[in-house]
């Protein structure tokens, strides 16, 4: 895969699930080196943000642990490129470091459909389960939209980030605005050109120090724990010396469009360059988010009562009617066709797939699994019918009683066998 993925797509960076890896250390490591020193590991996968600290504390906890010739840990090591995060924070991955997406999109959708589904139970789940997700995102958008989210600290950049923000990215960034005031600066180097500070904090009654650069032609901060450069999110380093600037408004190169409330709006092409069709009207958002307030109150409403249900019901079937005959035109009535016909569709027959055919048996072992045979005639076993005792004395059997055919030797077919066999007695 690893190959195939460099090839196909040569721009991309591959990794490696590190859910999946740092699992199997309680299955690789002895036991006793598991318990004592999973710890420090964890540290060192974790609590690094440059590749030479991580090599550094790898070796240093490898070593206590008498592991230096584990061959899974080496292997590991090997390839730590495609799954440490300190190696794998130069590029964008808005802070994943795991296939939890796609298990994420997996247990959703098992919560509405099985392996015992037929085909069509299947597609009318997974619709049922589409449309959940998305009244959820219309939701979100109505809130994101109306609602502004409460500043906890009376500064402008907090409120601005709160307009501009959806309201989970702007708690993840107040977060980060919190803690940036534990952070202490100290001026490290200056010239012409840039600044370098040291940002100290403390945390789990250990000081960390990050590095945060300041280059002055282009009025542009960088971090050495690249958490914008990998989340998207400016770190608490460069907003604490934001703070020490009095900075009171967030520059508009450090806020990410797919983060903010507009990130729908504008147009959207795909690979050939052409214009794909979507939602980015703002008017359309309110309307939907109108209507769903209001069908959602309809229905509350229809489900204090029976009648209620039954009247909601008709309506909507009625309205679901007018609507699909008002999307499709009068140009199907004038054809003579129509719009409200129903067309069902059934579940495939279902067929034995190729190389699924059972195993030919043979006629000893079906006469095996079919049991012990008795005649039809006397009862007994070990012959049939045809060969039972009974019928051979009848007579219409040959048999060797004086009532028997005789055989005659002068026959012409006698001659021909004695030619060919010689005579016999």
């Amino acid at each position: 895969m690893s190959r195939a993925i460099s090839i196909a797509f040569p721009t991309t960076f591959h990794r490696l699930c590190i859910w999946h890896i740092t699992s199997k250390f309680s299955v690789k490591l002895p036991q006793s080196a598991y318990k004592e020193y999973w710890g420090e590991f964890q540290k060192a996968i974790w609590d690094t943000d440059n590749k030479d600290e991580f090599d550094a504390k790898w070796n240093i906890v490898v070593t206590k642990a008498g592991l230096t010739d584990h061959p899974w840990l080496s292997s590991m090591f090997d390839l730590r490129e495609s799954w440490v995060p300190a190696y794998a924070r130069h590029f964008f991955a808005a802070g994943m470091s795991s296939s939890q997406r796609a298990e994420c999109s997996h247990g959703f959708f098992k919560q509405y459909i099985s392996r015992k589904n037929s085909l069509m139970d299947f597609i009318i789940r997974f619709e049922r389960a589409l449309s959940h997700q998305r009244q959820k995102e219309l939701v979100a958008d109505h809130v994101d939209a109306f609602e502004v989210a409460q500043c906890i600290l009376p500064m402008s950049m907090n409120k601005q980030m709160a307009t501009l923000y959806t309201r989970t990215m702007f708690q993840k960034f107040e977060q980060e605005l919190i803690q940036s005031t534990t952070c202490f600066l100290e001026l490290k180097t200056e010239d012409a050109s840039k600044v370098v500070f040291n940002v100290s904090e403390r945390k789990n009654w250990e000081t960390r120090v990050a590095e945060v650069v300041y280059v002055k032609d282009s009025d542009h901060a960088s971090c050495s724990c690249k958490r914008f450069e990998f989340v998207g999110i400016i770190c608490k380093h460069i907003l604490a010396l934001f703070r020490r600037d009095q900075i009171e408004y967030m520059p508009d190169k450090y806020i990410l469009k797919r983060w903010k409330k507009t990130a729908k709006f504008g147009l959207v092409s795909d690979a050939n360059g052409n214009e794909i069709k979507d939602s980015a009207d703002p008017g359309l958002l309110i309307k939907r988010s109108t209507m769903s307030r209001l069908a959602s109150d309809v229905v509350e409403d229809a489900l204090m009562c029976e009648e209620g249900c039954e009247l909601l019901s008709e309506t909507l079937k009625s309205l679901q009617v007018k609507l699909k005959l008002l999307k499709d035109g009068p140009s199907n009535n004038e054809v003579g066709g129509s719009s409200s016909q129903t067309q069902y569709m059934k579940d495939p027959k279902r067929v034995r797939c190729n190389g699924g055919s059972k195993r030919v048996t043979g006629a000893k072992e079906k006469a095996m699994k079919r049991g012990i045979r008795h005649c039809r005639e006397c009862g007994h076993i070990g012959h049939d019918r045809r060969q039972c005792p009974r019928n051979l004395n009848t007579p219409t059997s040959p048999s060797n009683n004086d009532e028997s055919t005789p055989i005659d030797l002068s026959d012409p077919l006698f001659d021909e066998f004695y030619r060919m066999h010689g005579p016999t007695q």
